[in-house]
Order: structure tokens, then sequence, then C-alpha cells
């Protein structure tokens, strides 16, 4: 047998042939909303940040070094003391430098970034091969990969040749540096506004003929087996080197990115929960109008000698199973929203609609992914609302006079 108060609660949230009974049904569909839009907005912003998070691991360095000198002239020595970390994958000279690029016909030259690697060694743009969409992974002597942005912008196939303009010209008022001939052998695809549109990915030995230097390389790229202690092999890195040397992490390199990604969802996270007041809002309106309808009821249940502990808890477990039912559906329709994400945006792109324009965002497709921890603080933050929210008129039940509210029906 049931308690009474869960009783009583059931009953009062049975249908009745009247149109009150729709009142309960739009206040779970409130609470509902109200979740899976905290759900959805949660989700895509955890999923912004592990995508950026992905790509930054895919094409930067785990760890980089520098010297302090601005440039590393013995870089096979270093790259010998860095190989012999353990955990350490791949050690890579590099030289990363701003440029500007052109076709040599009258249009405008563009800048853009030459990243230089060493293409013996193995390098964390080596696993650009697998984003390769047109032509191959080559880089050995003029031979150089860009993105599939840039590619649009500069209007060449495969197999052409573009100009770059070294940045030595604007430091040298008195000397003139020709341009480098650039042949394209491949294009690759990222999903990533930032390196599909501005890196140009060359051999170390262009690259310094393009920075004018003979040997050595301005930076180090290192890869480690895990990305995610790469703070444990950055400081065995440093303390192998020295302190001539800085060494910085791959979170480091973009902590601002991250910050204030987490920042945002949080933001996000208080703006949307005036949502859920909302819905609480009509788990109050709900059980008010309930009251306000059962008085008569309400007063003989208190006269046959049921408690008003009774009618508060009867009152509260009314509001809490609405509650409990509408974010149930919620976290459903969240679900189901976001597993159709790319359906509905594709669907509002073909009526005119562009939601998410790669040229904002720079990404390819809007990313999410639903944690738990997350999960958890919508549903607790809701129900607590709800809870708090019926607790009114759940009062008011428990300390109505039962001889009033008969005589009031």
């Amino acid at each position: 047998m049931l308690p009474f108060p869960l009783f009583l609660a059931l009953k009062y949230l049975q249908p009745k042939r009247n149109f009150a009974s729709i009142i309960p049904v739009i206040t779970i569909l409130g609470v509902s909303l109200g979740v899976a839009i905290l759900i959805i907005v949660l989700a895509v912003m955890t999923g912004f940040g592990d995508a950026w998070k992905e790509k930054i691991l895919s094409f930067k360095p785990h760890i980089t070094v520098h010297h302090y000198s601005g440039a590393i002239e013995n870089t096979d020595t270093v790259c010998d003391i860095i190989a012999a970390v353990e955990g350490v994958e791949t050690v890579s000279p590099t030289i990363m430098t701003p440029v500007m690029i052109g076709t040599g016909d009258d249009r405008t030259p563009i800048t853009a970034t030459v990243i230089g690697i060493d293409p013996a060694r193995g390098s964390i743009l080596s696993h650009l091969e697998s984003n390769i969409i047109e032509g191959t992974y080559n880089i050995e002597g003029n031979k150089v990969l860009i993105g599939i942005d840039l590619a649009t912008r500069l209007g060449i196939p495969l197999g052409e040749e573009f100009l770059c303009y070294s940045p030595l010209n604007l430091k040298s008022a008195d000397e003139l540096y020709l341009p480098e001939e650039l042949n394209l052998t491949g294009i690759y695809n990222m999903g990533m506004r930032d390196y599909d549109d501005f890196i140009v990915i060359t051999s170390l030995g262009l690259a310094r003929d393009i920075v004018g230097a003979d040997s050595g390389a301005q930076m180090i790229h290192v890869q480690i087996t895990d990305p995610e202690k790469a703070w444990q092999e950055a400081a065995d890195i440093r303390a192998a080197l020295g302190r001539q040397y800085r060494v910085s992490t791959w979170y480091e390199e973009d902590r601002t990115l991250f910050e204030a990604l987490r920042t945002e969802k949080t933001m996000m996270f208080i703006l949307l929960a005036f949502i859920a007041i909302v819905a609480a809002f009509c788990v109050t309106n709900t059980l008010i109008v309930i009251t306000i309808q059962k008085t008569g009821e309400i007063g003989l249940l208190k006269a046959l000698g049921f408690s008003g502990f009774q009618m508060k808890a009867a009152f509260l477990l009314n509001g809490l199973i609405q509650c409990v039912v509408g974010e149930l559906l919620g976290i459903g329709l969240g679900y189901l929203v976001l597993a159709n994400l790319q359906n509905i945006v594709a669907g509002l792109a073909r009526v005119g609609v562009e939601v998410f324009p790669k040229a904002i965002y720079g990404l390819a497709e809007i990313p999410w992914r639903i944690v738990p921890s997350d999960l958890a603080a919508v549903f607790g933050t809701v129900f607590l609302f709800c809870a708090a929210a019926s607790y009114l008129p759940a009062w008011r039940a428990a300390n109505m006079n039962p001889v009033q509210a008969i005589n009031q029906e």
C-alpha cells in the first residue's frame, strides 16, 4: 500500500475531464524545455573545448622548447638530450615565421605563416598526411603544403608555383630579398580556419632560406606519449637542458583559449539557469491551482485526522513528481536534439539560415559531448528550484483551517 502523501500526490496528478487537466502537462513541458536547453548548451560548450583540444593536439606540438637568445644553433645536440627523456616520442627543430605569399600577378599578396620542419625527423605535423585531401605529403626541396581555405584564396592548382616574400624585407631598408618560389604538392583540411587559412608547411632548409639563416632553428617541437602529462615531461626536459631554455606545454600556449571556454560555459549555465527558475514558477502555479480547487477536500481530510505534515508532504511530492518527469523528458529531448544537431543545422542552411559559419567559429561542424557531471548539475539545480517552488503551496495546504476550508467549499 502506498503511503498516504504519495497516494494523494498521484491522485491529484490524474487527468480529469476538464480544461484544468492540461495545467500539469504544461508545467512538465516547461521543465522539460528548460532542462533540454541547459543540456544542449553545456554539451555544445564542452564539445567546443574538446574540438579545440583535439585540433590543437593534432597540429601543435605537445611541448615547445625555445632558447632565451632567440635561436637554437646546436639543434642536433639539444634534440638528442630531449629525445633521451622518458615519454618523448618525436623531436623536431622548427622555424616559424610570418610571410607574404602571392601568385605574382596583379592580386595583392596575402599574409600567412610558414612552418619549416625537418622531413628526416618525426614531427607532430607529419600527422597531416591523414588530412591531405588533394596531392601528397611531400615537403622536400621547395615543395609545400597549404590548407584548403588558403588554397582557395590563392586560386592555384596542385603543382603550380607561388611566391613567398621574406619578412627580412621589412627589417632591412638597404637590402632586398628576392621571393622564394614554392611548389604546391598537397592541400590539407584540418576543419579549423586558423590552420586551413594561414599555414604553409615547408622543409626546415627552405624555412631557413626564407628567414636568412644558415643553420639552427627558432624552436624545437616535442611530441610525447601522453599529452595530458605534458607538464611532467616539460619539467624533465627543463631539468635536462638547463635554465637557458624556456620549455612550455600545449596548455600553457593556449591557456587563454581554454580558460575563456571554461568561463563562458560557467556563465552560460548561470544565465540559462533562469529558465529553470521560470519552470519552477510553473510548478508553483500548478500547485496553487490545485490547492484552490481542492480547498474543501483538504479541509475534510484534515478534519478526518490527517496531519498538516502529511498534507505538506503530499503537495511537495506532487511538485517533485512533475519536476522529475519533466527532467527525464528534458534529458531525452536534449539527447534527441544533440543526436540530430548536424541535420538541424544543415536543414537551416538549406533555407538560408547560416547557424554555424566556419569563417566565424573556425570549425567545420558543431561539436558536442555530454559530461555526467554537467548532467548531474542540471538535474540537481532544477530539482532544488522545483522543491523550493513547491514549498509555498504545500505550506499553505498544511496550514489550512479545516473548518474554514470546508465552509469555503
